[in-house]
């Protein structure tokens, strides 16, 4: 499965860069989850390597996330470690300056094949994203 949803917003991108990787204040625009840095990347601590533990729902098994992109203002790419139902799971979220501000694509990518997946969850993703961002403008 394979999937790129993208969008503008108002900020720019340093301000979306801000609620990007600031991993454990997802939880302000992705609400219910619980996230938390469990080993810190570089730069120190979001940067490539770092490890995030997303709590979903109380009793079920928490995701595990690791960058493996990070370059400020530009790219973040992470994939899965451990809890998501998706083999090769990878996600990556492209940032644009436009001249209204950020352009924002979001794409997943996993080896399932589950038609129209990849689409919708792209599209959530992005959704809660842009929230956040157009709130930081």
């Amino acid at each position: 499965m394979h999937a790129t949803a993208t969008t503008t917003v108002a900020a720019s991108p340093s301000q979306v860069w801000q609620v990007l990787s600031d991993y454990e204040a997802m939880s302000d625009w992705a609400p219910g989850l619980k996230i938390t840095v469990i080993r810190p990347g570089t730069p120190a601590p979001n940067g490539v390597g770092a490890q995030r533990r997303i709590q979903v729902a109380p009793g079920m098994a928490p995701l595990v996330e690791e960058i493996i992109a990070f370059e400020p203002e530009q790219r973040l790419g992470y994939r899965a470690v451990s809890g998501i139902p998706f083999r090769n799971y990878v996600a990556d979220v492209a940032l644009q300056a436009t001249g209204s501000g950020t352009r924002i694509s979001y794409t997943v990518s996993a080896d399932n094949r589950l038609p129209g997946v990849a689409p919708v969850l792209a599209r959530v993703l992005l959704f809660g994203l842009k929230r956040a961002a157009n709130k930081a403008a």
